[in-house]
């Protein structure tokens, strides 16, 4: 009971999440271009509270590619296996937002890149909608470790936008996954 009433809480306060959610202003997508690591993870499905403690930190490099789309190639440790996925992202008419699909759920998402100083640490927002909505906010990082401060930031902007702490975490380094740690 206590789990269905914080999910009606979260859903509710997630959805003006969007209207409110811009991108980084003059979004530079070749300074984007390269490796981030996923380091810090807001997520508004209730079903993420039983994953959270498998959540490790996964890398993706960023490939612009001529028609301003973009191919983001991830690397995630599964069952104590390294993987990757290769995502292509669609560029839309704003800069900073883009579209892909996800054969996992077999919806279109939507990611946002909300802040980035390109050289250290990226906010990230990813919206879907499937018979209810919902939202992630993801801190990437150049490096594995990040700045507290950022971290904090990170952690401030997902409780401004309705994620409960118990919906916030930064996931341990991967240490099976030597891709990864590189």
């Amino acid at each position: 009971m206590k789990i269905t009433l914080v999910t009606i809480a979260v859903a509710m306060l997630l959805m003006d999440v969007c209207a409110d959610i811009q991108p980084q202003k003059n979004f530079d997508l070749k300074r984007f271009a390269g490796k981030w690591y996923r380091v810090g993870l807001a997520y508004s499905s209730p079903s993420f509270a039983r994953y959270r403690s498998k959540l490790t930190v996964t890398m993706g490099i960023v490939e612009p590619k001529e028609n301003g789309d973009v191919d983001m190639t991830l690397w995630d440790t599964q069952s104590s296996d390294c993987k990757s996925k290769l995502y292509t992202y669609k560029k839309t008419a704003m800069a900073g937002v883009f579209t892909y699909f996800s054969s996992r759920h077999n919806r279109v998402k939507d990611i946002t890149v909300i802040e980035t100083n390109y050289t250290e640490y990226a906010l990230i927002f990813k919206h879907k909608k499937f018979n209810k909505e919902y939202s992630q906010v993801s801190l990437y990082g150049r490096t594995q470790k990040l700045r507290p401060e950022l971290t904090e930031k990170f952690k401030k902007f997902a409780k401004q936008h309705g994620f409960p702490e118990d919906f916030i975490l930064t996931p341990t380094p991967a240490d099976n996954c030597p891709l990864v740690g590189q």
